[in-house]
């Protein structure tokens, strides 16, 4: 394993021989991709050390623009040419099968951009796509579940990102009002004070509480299932259910389906 924070990008080798692993994009945000590393482990069926498989964290937080930012129009950079940039530096060490832990960043506005970079610059990696990896999980999981609430960035809520794919299916997908939205699910997020980007090792009652209210609204309107479409949402709410509501979890799921592809016979066996 090789953890990894710089302010810009350098050719780096484990040694001369280069080992096949998984690859996680960090630093967005840094303890999100801290998270997807331990989920993981976690996952992962191993009884020495030896057993875990092979991974590279590539954190480098300084030069990968926030996604909302972008995707409200308040930078201007697409935050894909970092994050291409990243992914590139992991496969020339041995990384074959990535994820990147930030839901906003699958907007297709960024992940599409971020595909057609790696396959210009012939990057031969699987890049994982965490949303449908979280409607697949629902969908074989879930069957009878029709009404799901999200609770995630404003970038992801305005970008449909979960939304457009769960209509297509017949999900009917319910949000917290605009209001909400942008004064209480938003800033339990980014607040400097009490935001979990901010306290991400000490997670902030007020975001606990921020976040417990969204939960709220999403059930009194109706919400089976919910799914934490941030992942720092996760590290503020670990319980499976809340309120009587399922919670989703996209980063455990993405972890699973690193593993899945990288080396299947190493998947713990989980319940549903």
């Amino acid at each position: 394993l090789i953890v990894i924070k710089l302010k810009s990008i350098h050719f780096f080798k484990l040694s001369n021989q280069i080992k096949i692993m998984i690859g996680i994009v960090g630093g967005v945000g840094p303890f999100a991709g801290v998270d997807l590393l331990k989920k993981v482990y976690e996952n992962t069926r191993a009884g020495t050390d030896q057993d875990y498989t092979d991974v590279v964290l590539l954190s480098v937080s300084s030069s990968i623009g926030d996604r909302t930012e972008y995707l409200v129009g308040k930078i201007d950079t697409n935050p894909a040419f970092a994050i291409a940039d990243v992914i590139e530096k992991m496969y020339s060490i041995g990384a074959k099968t990535v994820g990147i832990p930030c839901n906003t960043a699958h907007s297709p506005k960024i992940f599409s951009e971020i595909e057609k970079l790696l396959k210009m610059r012939k990057v031969q990696v699987k890049l994982l796509n965490m949303i449908g990896e979280t409607i697949g999980y629902i969908s074989q999981h879930f069957p009878h579940v029709n009404q799901i609430g999200i609770l995630a960035t404003t970038g992801t809520v305005l970008n449909r990102v979960y939304s457009n794919p769960l209509e297509k299916l017949g999900f009917n997908v319910i949000h917290p009002t605009k209001l909400m939205q942008e004064n209480v699910i938003h800033p339990a997020i980014y607040d400097p004070v009490y935001g979990i980007k901010s306290t991400s090792k000490h997670i902030h009652e007020k975001a606990v509480k921020n976040l417990m209210k969204g939960m709220s609204y999403l059930r009194n309107q109706g919400a089976e299932l919910v799914i934490l479409g941030c992942t720092e949402i996760p590290l503020a709410i670990r319980e499976k259910k809340v309120m009587e509501m399922h919670t989703v979890d996209p980063t455990t799921i993405l972890a699973r389906a690193l593993i899945r592809e990288d080396a299947p016979e190493k998947l713990n066996p989980v319940l549903p």
